[in-house]
């Protein structure tokens, strides 16, 4: 049975131009010790930490999942109208599936608690627990509780299932139109189960990122977002474009959405969630300065979203000489996951800045997937995948206790273990599966060839 998931006391650093550094209690994970030091506040009962961590958690938990309503409408916004049923269907199985397989393999296997299959805490692990994730039992006492000071097993757990699901549903938008939806919900039960508890353990579960590198990521632009990024490029390359994206010349035929009302609805909510996302990865509330800690999370994370949006904006309006409303709501989620390393440490100009390279990155980037033949029908790879990158990197500007080396070193080894591992993935299922639909169900379209649900039956 899992006890609690350690965190790490990040150091302290001096105010400096833009940002402010405060002590941080990040999303890392090293020893339960160092938890009940971080958690617990002088003349403040143990009992009521605990019931405030736990209620951060279960919070933070609510709107995590709140993001797969967001991922489903700005999906189902961005693809044309007989593929919307699908990528609505396709959100609802994934995530099931991913509760599922991070109940029955991914927890322990990302938070091994020092019962490392290779590895262990002092060298730093490699491959964590093989165990079914276990709550603790009805009404538990105090005296039963295995670290009163940090937080509930369950809501832990809570936490914890919502990203693991997120990871996913950043693969869906990328492959979009033209996959067939067995064949992604296999990938998504190898992804869900083995790659990303695997990864995350490196790093978050006490593995050799964490102490052999010195790898910082507060809240997940590497461990989440260009991880799901990295399986996304993997499947379209192998997948292919959609049938009349590009000519023979290079050029690109545009594919406008069904509804931009929805992909924007989808990018607020979305925006909404990622408070949960940044703000409960303090994964502490019971002091003053976890609290303040947990406003100003929330308040950079804010400021990197509308950093992306107003680049985005102002970038398009010069290239394009129009502002493209798709590029602005990718704009403010790839600044979102720019801040998503790091949002803590900034000043909210500081903030700004990161979430506004994040959108300059998105409108450079996706004529260059094109320029290569991937098609990325939500620009998903730009967003979590590139900006996710950048701001990993810009974790060094703003907290003193990361190393440039750990950094970068840890993106290329996560991005080559996630790249290679679902490259390899998507091409088994390719063999012996398949993974396009036939050329006529793809004109068709999904929605009346595998669903069998129409989203919008009155305009077929």
């Amino acid at each position: 049975m899992r006890d609690i998931k350690p965190i790490k006391l990040l150091g302290t650093a001096a105010a400096a131009s833009l940002l402010l550094a405060l002590p941080v209690l990040a999303q890392d994970a090293e020893v339960a010790g160092e938890a009940a030091e971080a958690a617990a506040a002088p003349g403040f009962p143990d009992e009521m930490v605990f019931i405030l961590n736990s209620l951060l958690m279960l919070i933070g938990g609510f709107l995590v999942f709140w993001m797969a309503a967001g991922f489903a409408m700005v999906e189902s916004g961005m693809v044309r109208t007989k593929n919307v049923s699908m990528q609505l269907l396709k959100n609802i199985s994934l995530f099931s599936i991913a509760c599922i397989m991070y109940y029955l393999i991914g927890y322990n296997l990302m938070y091994p608690l020092g019962a490392w299959a290779i590895g262990s805490d002092e060298t730093g692990g490699y491959l964590g627990a093989f165990a079914i994730a276990a709550l603790e039992a009805v009404g538990v006492g105090t005296g039963e509780v295995a670290d009163i000071s940090y937080a509930a097993t369950s809501a832990d757990f809570f936490f914890q299932v919502m990203f693991c699901a997120t990871a996913a549903s950043i693969v869906s938008g990328t492959l979009a139109e033209r996959i067939r939806i067995w064949p992604f919900l296999v990938f998504t039960v190898v992804l869900t189960a083995l790659i990303y508890p695997i990864q995350a353990s490196w790093k978050w579960g006490g593995g050799f990122l964490d102490t052999q590198f010195g790898f910082l990521d507060f809240a997940g632009s590497t461990v989440v977002h260009s991880v799901g990024g990295w399986a996304a490029l993997a499947g379209a390359i192998l997948l292919g474009a959609r049938k009349g994206k590009y000519n023979a010349d290079g050029t690109v035929n545009a594919m406008p959405g069904s509804s931009m009302p929805l992909a924007t609805l989808g990018m607020f909510i979305l925006w909404l969630g990622w408070f949960g996302f940044n703000g409960a990865s303090q994964l502490a509330m019971g002091t003053v300065g976890d609290v303040s800690d947990v406003g100003r999370i929330m308040a950079n994370t804010n400021a990197g979203a509308v950093g992306g949006a107003l680049a985005a904006m102002i970038l398009t309006q010069i290239i394009y000489k129009k502002v493209d409303l798709t590029f602005v709501i990718n704009g403010a989620l790839a600044g979102l996951v720019s801040v998503t390393a790091e949002p803590l440490m900034p000043g909210l100009g500081t903030a700004s800045l990161i979430g506004a390279v994040g959108g300059l990155i998105v409108v450079l980037t996706v004529p260059l997937l094109d320029r290569f033949r991937i098609d990325d029908v939500v620009g998903a790879i730009p967003v979590h995948l590139f900006a996710g990158i950048w701001g990993t990197i810009a974790v060094v500007f703003t907290n003193p206790d990361a190393t440039l080396w750990g950094q970068l070193a840890s993106i290329v080894i996560v991005g080559l273990f996630v790249f290679i591992v679902s490259f390899a993935v998507w091409f088994v299922i390719k063999t012996v599966i398949g993974l396009r639909p036939s050329e006529e169900d793809e004109a068709l379209g999904l929605d009346k060839a595998e669903v069998g649900v129409e989203a919008y039956p009155e305009f077929s």
